[in-house]
């Protein structure tokens, strides 16, 4: 295995076998998703795998999977933040308020996302799609999701996960 694509929380349960058994690993890359990344729990893996590269994405399944891409470095272990980074070539993201107002850096805002693979809407659920499928009010025939995911914009364009609006992952 050289690519592994693994939730942060079955990644910590990984790294704590390596502690303690020390295998020789051939990954390249470990590839994290679906869940809020906790940077300083991957202190001990980046120390005894320092040629490993740690990706940090972010992304819902209504715009078919990843958005953000973020390779997580040892000064971004000691930061701590869960910073997803920017997003990749065919998605747009934006932190805003509840009307659609840019927030400023460090500002927390909802994320939302748009772009090529962004979903039409829900099957058989007209509403639901009218509150979370928005027209984009940057970019002219495009739609926003609304994703429930709170977030900030970093210095340097990157995002920050926070939490969610509805308390969904506690």
């Amino acid at each position: 295995v050289t690519v592994l694509n693994q939730t942060p929380t079955a990644f910590y349960s990984l790294i704590d076998e390596a502690i303690d058994e020390k295998p020789n690993l051939f990954l390249k890359y470990v590839i994290f998703g679906g869940e809020k990344l906790l940077p300083s729990k991957l202190k001990t893996w980046q120390e005894i795998y320092p040629q490993t590269k740690l990706i940090n994405m972010y992304g819902i399944t209504e715009t078919t999977v990843h958005v953000t891409y973020k390779e997580i470095k040892k000064e971004d272990i000691s930061k701590g933040v869960s910073n997803v980074g920017h997003p990749i070539p065919t998605t747009t993201t934006y932190i805003m308020d509840k009307y659609c107002n840019l927030q400023p850096i460090g500002v927390i805002g909802e994320i939302r996302v748009g772009g090529k693979g962004l979903g039409r809407g829900y099957i058989g659920k007209e509403e639901l799609t009218r509150e979370r499928f928005i027209d984009n009010p940057f970019v002219k025939g495009e739609k926003l999701y609304k994703s429930g995911d709170l977030g900030r914009l970093l210095e340097g364009g990157d995002i920050e996960y926070l939490y969610r609006s509805d308390n969904q992952e506690q």
